[in-house]
This record gives structure tokens, C-alpha cells and sequence, in this order.
């Protein structure tokens, strides 16, 4: 016998998704990748499934203005490999911030999904903005204010 008193499904799940918007100035990258991970997860609804995505959405805005503490921003490195010998490359974070203000939070919640199909189909549900401005007005997204 289950002890489980609710098991969301994949139609409810859906059905229930709400837009939130948070403002990433000023805030601490690992910690606001934290609470969007957690929100894009589900994890702050009383329904969540662990093998059912029932995350809602989520609008980052003002991502280039997100905050290093220390000397991070000069000494936080991001790697990757083009495939071919010699081809393993890194690069400052201030020079990643000046080239893709967005790439850092999206690598930041990547990294606190699950590595597998369920994470890469939550991870669509992400949307982030370098300026304040972003197209998902439509969708009357909520603030949400995170206590990082």
C-alpha cells in the first residue's frame, strides 16, 4: 500500500503551470540559481512528483547585472572543449558577461537540475533576459521575490 496521499500527472502538471519573473540585479549568482532551480523544479508546490515535471516558469531579467562575490569575476573561469587537440579553451567570467550576460545563470541552474531527460525538459521552461525588458508579458507572469 502506497503512503502517498497525491501523485501529480503529467495533464495536471501541465494545466497548473504558472510565469514568474525575477529581477537578477544585484543578487548572488549561486543563490538565485538556487531558488529558480527550486521553482522551475516544483519543489515549492505541495504537489510535486519527483519523476513528473510540475516546475512552472520562470523570466530572469537584468542578467547582466547578477553579482560575484570576492574576486570571482576575474578569477572564476568557464571551460569547454571544441573536439579537436588542443582545442580545450577557458574563459573569464568577464569576458563570458560581456559576450552572453545570459549564459551564466543558464549554466548556474543547468548545473542544480537532474542530469537526464526530466532535466533537459525543465530546463526549456527557463527564459533569460539581459535587459529588463523581455516578451512574456502575455503570459502575465508574477513577481517572485527570493530571500537570497
Amino acid at each position: 500500500m502506497s503512503t502517498r496521499s497525491f501523485v501529480a500527472t503529467t495533464a495536471s502538471a501541465q494545466a497548473s503551470r504558472a510565469w514568474f519573473v525575477v529581477d537578477a540585479a544585484g543578487k548572488p549568482l549561486g543563490r538565485l540559481a538556487s531558488e529558480i532551480a527550486r521553482v522551475l523544479r516544483g519543489k515549492h508546490k505541495p504537489t510535486f512528483t519527483p519523476h513528473i515535471d510540475t516546475g512552472d516558469h520562470v523570466v530572469v531579467v537584468n542578467a547582466d547585472k547578477v553579482l560575484l562575490t570576492g574576486q570571482k569575476l576575474d578569477k572564476k573561469f568557464y571551460y569547454h572543449h571544441s573536439g579537436i587537440p588542443g582545442g580545450f579553451k577557458a574563459v573569464p567570467y568577464r569576458v563570458v558577461l560581456q559576450r552572453k550576460p545570459e549564459l551564466p545563470i543558464e549554466k548556474a541552474v543547468k548545473g542544480m537540475l537532474p542530469h537526464n531527460v526530466l532535466g533537459r525538459q525543465i530546463i526549456k521552461k527557463l527564459h533569460v533576459y539581459a535587459t529588463p525588458d523581455h516578451p512574456h508579458a502575455a503570459q502575465k507572469p508574477q513577481a517572485l521575490n527570493l530571500e537570497v
